[in-house]
This record gives structure tokens, C-alpha cells and sequence, in this order.
């Protein structure tokens, strides 16, 4: 969500005067330091709900004019409530992860009542934030998928299948779904690497660790760690093998299928929606590695054919999620 709330600002810097507001000493404050286009405030707090959140922010948008706010996160909401009272601020929340819990107690319903616009980014998180989120007498609900770069597709001819994964490793992040499915191809003599590309979850890597002690084809798994070069192995890759318990909207995985690779899934979250604006990609039952792992064997023993399917998917990506999409809608609600 850090990221993801950097490049939006670098987006919109060229339409409109853009400020991001960060915690002081935090990641995105390190990142922002090596940032030259993108001017940035930054508030000491230590609780969610505390009085130097509530009157920096006010003196930000007080000193600085801000008409527009657009919030990712919930988590500061309650004292940014606060912070905007009496204020005439046009705030946007930006939604990007699927929630669980619903906050429609009365508390929610006073924090999030100022609230102008809900925006999601998927169908999906469009009617998950329907159903968790209380709305304000004037509150609107929109959808506007995020935008990402990207480029051509390429690949680097090597032997073998070459399977990946990209993102953290944590927990229902489907690591274990993916390093389990392959053992079908082992049972079937098919030369296969799997590459896992990302760090791990701190909370989670012992728990994932005792996992991997009892795969017995850890010659085909091969652990990349955090790297700023992704792109490399998309390249190298003809398999996206992405079994997560859910997603918001994926860029993992459409950074995979903007690269023509043959991608798997389970059936939830915006998975579906994905395949409904024409993506080619296989969609398996959803937890079900028994299904996950016919559908890669039934792959790799066809993969040339199966290439040939996914050609189309980079152009869709490029329609779909292109940056002039997205920024038209956000200035069309943005005073």
C-alpha cells in the first residue's frame, strides 16, 4: 500500500498540485527522500487516535490549501475525522485489500459519515467495501482500477519449464499451494524449475519453513529473496503459478499476464473479474491443489499451444489498465 500510494502521487503530479502526507521516520518516508518530483509532509504520532495526528494534519491542509484528500488505508481515519471538521475537504478513500471485518457500529458510521467517495479498486472490493463499510448521507461508491507500467512482453529462450511466483512470502500468499502442485510434474518426469521471488513475512517464515523441510524436490525450488528486478524473471518464466487465498486486484499478477505468461489461479476474490474482461489465464477451484496441480501437468505437457493462448493479454492489460484511464476518472471527481 506504500508503494502503491507513492506511484499514485506520481501520477497525479503533472494534473494538480500534489502533496503526500507520511509518518515520520517510516518506510514511505525513506522512500520519499529519493524522490525528487514529489513534495511530502510528514507527522510524528504514535497512536491512530492522538492529538498531534489530529492537529498537524489540520495544519497541513490549513497551510497548504488542500481541498482533495485521497486516504489509502482506514487505520488514521478516526483522527483524521477530527482533523476535518469544519473543513471543506472533498476526501476520497482509496480501497485496495479485501476487508473482513464490518465497521458499522456507531462509531464507524460518525468517522466514515464525511466520507465523499468510496473508491475500489476491482468489482469485487467494490462490493466488499458495499458490504463492510458504512456510507454517509452524501457518501458516493466508485470503481477505478489502478494503472501500472509496464512493457512489452519478452522472453529468454533457456531448457525446461521455468515456474514463478512473485510477492511476499506469507501466510494464504499461496507459496505452499504452488511449491505442492509441482510435485506432480516431479511424479512425471518433467523438467521444471519453480523460482519464489520476495521476502518473507517475519511472522510467517517459521511456520513456512517447517513446510518446506519435507518437500523432497528442493533441487527445483529455488528461493530469490526481495529484488528490485523483477522484470528478470517474468522474462525467464513461462509459468505463473499464483495460488493465493485472495486478493484486492493482484499486480503480481497482472504484471505476469502483461507479460503473455501462461498464469494460474484460484477461483476468489478478483480473480474472476479478470478473466471476465478477456484475460487468458487458467482459473482452478479455489483451494483446491488437486485441481491446481491437473491443470499444470495437462499445461506442461501442451506448453507451446498453450503459449500461443496468452498472446492477446498484454494488449488487454495495456487497454484496461492504462494510466490515462485512470487519472481522467480520478480528475473528474477531484475538485
Amino acid at each position: 500500500m506504500e508503494l502503491d500510494a507513492i506511484s499514485f502521487a506520481k501520477k497525479l503530479v503533472p494534473h494538480m498540485k500534489t502533496i503526500i502526507v507520511v509518518k515520520e521516520n517510516s518506510f514511505m518516508h525513506e522512500k520519499l527522500k529519493d524522490e525528487d518530483n514529489i513534495a511530502f509532509e510528514t507527522i510524528s504520532f504514535r497512536s491512530n487516535l492522538g492529538f498531534s495526528l489530529i492537529t498537524k494534519s489540520r495544519k497541513i491542509i490549513k497551510e497548504h490549501g488542500i481541498k482533495n484528500v485521497v486516504f489509502f488505508g482506514a487505520s488514521e481515519l478516526k483522527s483524521l475525522y477530527f482533523a476535518f471538521l469544519g473543513l471543506d475537504i472533498n476526501l476520497l478513500i482509496r480501497h485496495s485489500t479485501t476487508k473482513s471485518t464490518p465497521k458499522k457500529d456507531w462509531f464507524h458510521k460518525l468517522i466514515y459519515s464525511d466520507v465523499n467517495y468510496h473508491i475500489s479498486t476491482s468489482k469485487h472490493l467494490e462490493k466488499n467495501v458495499d458490504h463492510i463499510i458504512p456510507f454517509g448521507k452524501n457518501t458516493k461508491s466508485q470503481m477505478i482500477y489502478s494503472s501500472f507500467k509496464f512493457n512489452e512482453s519478452k522472453h529468454i529462450p533457456h531448457n525446461g519449464i521455468n515456474i514463478l511466483h512473485t510477492g511476499r512470502i506469507a501466510d494464504a500468499k499461496g507459496q505452499t499451494d504452488a511449491i505442492s502442485a509441482c510435485k506432480v510434474l516431479i511424479n512425471n518426469q518433467i523438467d521444471f524449475k519453480l523460482y519464489i521471488v520476495g521476502g518473507y513475512d517475519e511472522e510467517y517464515k517459521e511456520k513456512f519453513l517447517k513446510f518446506y523441510k519435507d518437500i523432497e524436490y528442493k533441487d527445483k525450488v529455488e528461493f530469490i529473496g526481495f529484488t528490485n528486478n523483477v522484470e528478470e524473471y517474468l522474462h525467464q518464466a513461462d509459468i505463473f503459478l499464483f495460488p493465493s487465498y485472495g486478493e484486492g486486484l493482484s499486480l503480481s499478477f497482472r504484471e505476469a499476464l502483461a507479460n503473455n505468461l501462461i498464469c494460474f489461479a484460484y477461483e476468489n476474490t478478483s480473480f474472476p473479474e479478470l478473466k471476465e474482461l478477456g484475460l487468458k489465464f487458467h482459473l482452478c477451484k479455489n483451494r483446491d491443489i488437486e485441481d491446481l496441480s491437473s491443470q499444470l501437468l495437462s499445461t506442461c505437457r501442451n506448453i507451446e499451444k498453450e503459449k500461443e493462448v496468452t498472446k492477446d493479454n498484454n494488449n488487454i492489460i495495456k487497454e484496461v489498465f492504462s494510466e490515462e484511464k485512470e487519472i481522467k476518472k480520478y480528475l473528474e471527481i477531484l475538485k
